[in-house]
């Protein structure tokens, strides 16, 4: 595979060319790091499947193993973002993730991609409190991973770039301890049309969708758990979905989507979706 990293992000749903995944670490304390017990062997055979998938859709995939014992490594999305011309380094606030960054930028360094900056200070923000609502508009979370030091040095990291920084107040829901991000409640899977769980999303998120002519499909409140919400876009109209949502993946299909799913019983039990498993690279129109 050629590895001379082609890069630019602005969007959400442009057809997605090239991807990073992390194939996960079996080695670990799953337990600590919050993750239901999962099938080590059947854990990687998901991994593999889901890269397959992405290749079969026309994405260009490269696959790096995470360090032994990063088990959450896998959620390649939120180490590092990839935006503009450019990446910036994030700094991770859950204690089991404080590595992911440094291994991250070595990879996104050694392949050309270059940094627009880093986190610093008391600043910490993860990936999936974060996605582009236009192409000079990045919606950030703030709740218990993302905090107001990180929009600050976001937007002032950015700025250069023409991306400005738009806020949405993420709920307590159940505390710090828990996997809350901005993308478990929402997913663009078209230029004018979202997944959204209407039950925990911000209202200042509802108000930039409507304000955009951005309609949305309702997660189905009984899938959520289960990664219903958040989907990725592999072009628009074109989603990966993981699979044991069928209410709301019929939703998606009824709304004129072309939808593929993934084995995810054991991806699930850490807590992340499709979108969670990628670092996208490269997306063009």
């Amino acid at each position: 595979m050629d590895t001379g990293i082609a890069y630019t992000v602005r969007s959400m749903v442009a057809p997605l060319r090239r991807v990073l995944l992390v194939r996960p670490s079996v080695t670990g304390d799953f337990a600590g790091a919050g993750w239901r017990d999962p099938d080590r062997a059947a854990l990687l055979r998901e991994h593999d499947e889901f890269g397959a998938l992405l290749e079969s859709l026309g994405v260009d995939v490269t696959v790096e193993p995470a360090p032994a014992g990063l088990v959450d490594a896998c959620f390649a999305y939120d180490s590092a973002y990839v935006a503009g011309t450019g990446y910036v380094r994030l700094q991770l606030a859950k204690p089991a993730r404080r590595a992911e960054p440094e291994f991250m930028a070595r990879w996104l360094d050694a392949n050309g991609v270059p940094c627009l900056g880093t986190l610093t200070g008391a600043a910490t923000a993860d990936g999936g409190d974060m996605f582009f609502v236009d192409s000079s508009t990045l919606m950030v979370g703030r709740g218990y991973r993302t905090n107001a030091a990180a929009h600050a040095q976001l937007a002032e990291l950015l700025a250069p770039q023409g991306i400005s920084v738009e806020r949405a107040d993420l709920p307590h829901h159940r505390g710090p301890d828990h996997v809350m991000h901005l993308m478990s409640v929402v997913s663009p899977v078209a230029e004018d049309l979202a997944v959204v769980f209407e039950p925990l999303a911000p209202v200042s998120l509802l108000e930039q969708l409507d304000a955009r002519g951005i309609r949305w499909v309702a997660c189905e409140p009984g899938e959520w758990e289960s990664q219903g919400c958040n989907v990725l876009a592999v072009r628009p109209g074109v989603v990966v979905v993981a699979d044991g949502n069928p209410v709301t993946r019929a939703r998606l299909e009824a709304a004129g989507l072309e939808v593929h799913a993934y084995h995810a019983a054991e991806l699930n039990k850490g807590d992340g979706g499709p979108t969670c498993l990628t670092r996208p690279l490269l997306r063009l129109t």
